[in-house]
């Protein structure tokens, strides 16, 4: 849960980007300030072109911001090098996204211990962390099957124990129910439920009023700026 005595794990001051588009600069964020506390459920919504996949690109760390502060943990991360970058990234965030982005041809034991080749972890506690996040999100006894003999949601939960494995403290979600029929969406959630409630910082991008409604924060972005700042429960209109 949200400690409201706790500095901020993400503070952001005067965020600009902008993008040149032949003698023309286009801002796809116009001066964002927002503050993140550890522990936040947070859901950000708003209409297409609104800025908000812009937005999360920055908060991931996947991109720069052209003008402004970005501090993550007390350190500014807007000017690293992008070694540096990936670096905080790998360490601090894990990401979830619509289409899974699962490698097909290994299984998903495999899929979840990938990052951890990346970290430099050995063979043997790889798998060993990998299965622990499958049992996590209730897989365990799917690790051998490959992605294509998953379902949907299936593929959702062992992205979701893939974000987990590295053990960050923030998790970014992109549209993680977009390709998901309801009883698969109601599972996912829950399980996002289960990892706010065990302190993690949550970041979700959605369309969808009735998924953001279950954070415990909901960010309106339009034309660039945060232009309203709900809490739980309220079905927030994107249009």
């Amino acid at each position: 849960m949200a400690k409201d005595n706790a500095p901020a794990t993400i503070k952001l001051t005067g965020i600009k980007k902008i993008y040149k588009m032949g003698n023309q600069e286009v801002a796809a964020l116009a001066g964002i300030d927002l503050e993140i506390r550890p522990g936040e459920f947070a859901a950000l919504m708003g209409p297409s072109g609104s800025g908000k996949s812009t937005l999360m690109n920055i908060l991931g760390c996947l991109d720069r911001p052209t003008v402004g502060s970005y501090k993550l943990d007390g350190e500014e991360v807007a000017r690293l090098s992008d070694d540096a970058l990936a670096a905080t990234r790998n360490k601090k965030i894990g990401f979830v996204f619509q289409n899974f982005n699962l490698l097909s041809r290994i299984s998903a034991l495999e899929n979840v211990a990938l990052p951890l080749v990346y970290a430099g972890v050995n063979r043997r506690e790889r798998l060993e962390r990998a299965k622990h996040f499958l049992d996590t999100v209730g897989l365990g006894d799917r690790a051998e099957h490959q992605p294509n003999e998953l379902s949907g949601g299936q593929r959702q939960r062992v992205a979701i124990a893939r974000a987990l494995v590295n053990d960050p403290h923030i998790i970014m979600a992109d549209e993680p129910t977009g390709n998901l029929d309801t009883k698969s969406t109601k599972e996912i959630m829950e399980i996002f439920e289960t990892m706010h409630q065990k302190g993690r910082t949550i970041i979700l991008v959605t369309h969808e009023p009735e998924i953001a409604a279950c954070a415990s924060r909901q960010l309106l972005v339009r034309d660039g700026l945060i232009t309203k700042d709900a809490g739980r429960g309220v079905v927030m209109d994107v249009v």
